[in-house]
């Protein structure tokens, strides 16, 4: 089989998992190819996702690293032996690779839990308030690639109509409910929209108000996507300049407590849908 050209983030993780073990086992490659009798550059290319590696291989090396996890190990198989090819492949090539691997998260994982300080997430996003919100990046879009990514925006949505959908629990900060981006109709449309969503059993939003201090240096977008088994969730940051996913054991327990906090000092759900619909009446 030829190497892959193109990887997604789930084939990446699935390889970062192999490394991790393989480590931890205190093995380097060429042992751990001798394990299953290949050249040792199998073995890194397994590592690196521009090959796969299927069920019987992954329990091979598994058992041969100490792995007695079999919750996990069966999660990995299940990473191993997708074949479906999601929507979000349509927009490769038009799309920055990270809006793709974002919407391939969110489609796999059992919960979602964000923060947002700036504007709402994307998840709950109306159209013109998204055509806004791309309106105003730097360097400034042509209006195709605007549409593109309204288009793709909507779509990810899409995954919260789900029957088998995750649960989304959002903390949202009080600034980004009152920014007004498209201006007032616009930001009133969607704060009605952001309440509908609110009363979905599926849906959890919760504002933190501006009286609530002690999240200095917690300004950037949060997404906690988690799924099966707790060492496969993954961090996803959202920056001005692009995308970064967080896997290490560290710093997913570090944003776990971050967004524990954040949720236990915010509003409850009833006094958030109050403070939403105060702010959205004044508009």
């Amino acid at each position: 089989m030829p190497p892959r050209t193109v990887t997604t983030a789930r084939q990446r993780r699935l390889g970062v998992e192999l490394r991790k073990m393989r480590e931890a086992a205190g093995l380097n490659a060429r042992e751990a190819a001798a394990i299953l009798g290949l050249d040792h550059t199998k073995v890194s290319h397994m590592e690196t996702a521009r090959t796969g590696v299927g069920s019987d291989r992954l329990r091979v090396l598994a058992n041969s690293y100490g792995c007695t996890d079999e919750p996990y190990l069966q999660a990995l198989i299940a990473m191993a032996t997708e074949r479906d090819r999601g929507w979000w492949e349509e927009y490769r090539g038009t799309l920055p690779a990270g809006f793709l691997d974002l919407s391939e998260l969110e489609a796999k994982a059992k919960n979602l839990r964000t923060y947002q300080i700036a504007h709402l997430p994307g998840l709950a996003q109306t159209e013109d308030y998204a055509r806004a919100v791309f309106r105003f990046t730097f360097p400034r879009l042509d209006e195709d690639h605007i549409e593109a990514r309204i288009e793709h925006r909507m779509r990810r949505a899409h995954i919260l109509d789900r029957r088998d959908g995750p649960h989304f629990s959002a903390v949202i900060h009080e600034a980004a409910l009152r920014m007004r981006f498209g201006g007032a109709a616009t930001t009133r449309a969607q704060l009605e929209h952001l309440l509908t969503l609110s009363e979905r059993p599926n849906c959890t939003i919760r504002v933190l108000t501006f009286d609530v201090d002690g999240f200095a240096g917690s300004g950037q977008a949060v997404l906690l996507a988690t799924g099966d088994v707790p060492q496969l969730d993954t961090v996803h940051l959202d920056f001005a300049h692009g995308a970064a996913f967080l896997d290490a054991a560290a710093q997913l327990s570090a944003y776990r407590d971050l967004l524990a906090e954040m949720e236990s000092r915010s509003l409850e759900v009833a006094e958030s849908r109050d403070l939403i619909r105060e702010i959205a009446h004044k508009l």
